[in-house]
């Protein structure tokens, strides 16, 4: 084979590896997002200490009737079921609830082992990413997708600071197929205990922890560029 008959080839080839690299930055680009955004939703959905708070904050024992180690109790049994794919059945002891409060749960469920489910599909790309900006020195890289990244937090904190029971209403009826969120809480006193500003800590948290991790991938890229 001639000098020119290598280098033909070589040039057909380099395209292509370019190409695959292009597409291998892209999937761990967004494998780096989701094991970040699936990260914040994983810390805020078992931080018990913002609960706690919430029993305070929302008076909840007088609500209850119930002295606060037993409201926890019925709280850790409902997460147990949430986060747990073994228990697959779920009696609150002091919380009656209807068929619909029930599959509103086993819908939650779904997406808490969902969530977990990225995670953990996420954790090795993402780092094996990471760990290839940083063996060619391309960390900065993560500069601009993570300075636009930061802008979502901020949106949505602002769309829920302007109006949060619409947001609230948005979410359930963009994630859940059917209206059993809908609870009454003749039916479902569970949902005295749940209040809708419990879960706006909740959602605060989360984009706390987004907004701090989009950071932390901002200024790992600034420094790179130190160097």
């Amino acid at each position: 084979m001639s000098r020119r008959d290598k280098g033909a080839i070589s040039q057909k080839v380099r395209p292509l590896n370019g190409q695959k690299q292009r597409v291998l930055a892209f999937f761990g680009l967004v494998s780096l997002f989701l094991f970040l955004l699936t990260l914040a939703i994983t810390i805020t959905i078992n931080f018990r200490p913002l609960y706690r708070f919430s029993i305070q904050r929302f008076d909840l024992l007088t609500i209850s009737g119930l002295d606060q180690g037993t409201l926890l109790k019925n709280f850790d049994q409902l997460m147990d079921f949430l986060n747990k794919p073994w228990i697959t059945s779920m009696n609150l002891p002091d919380f009656p609830m209807s068929a619909a409060g029930y599959g509103h749960f086993v819908d939650v469920k779904y997406l808490f082992l969902l969530n977990y489910a990225v995670l953990l599909v996420t954790v090795i790309p993402a780092v094996a990413y990471l760990l290839y900006l940083k063996r060619n020195g391309r960390l900065w890289q993560l500069v601009r997708p993570f300075q636009w990244g930061m802008g979502v937090p901020v949106i949505l904190g602002f769309l829920m600071a302007i109006g949060f029971d619409t947001f609230f209403v948005k979410f359930h009826e963009l994630f859940f197929s059917n209206d059993d969120w809908l609870f009454d809480p003749a039916t479902d006193p569970i949902i005295n205990v749940l209040p809708e500003g419990f879960f706006m800590y909740c959602f605060i948290l989360a984009f706390v922890l987004l907004e701090v991790f989009f950071f932390l991938m901002v200024l790992i890229g600034r420094r790179s560029l130190r160097k």
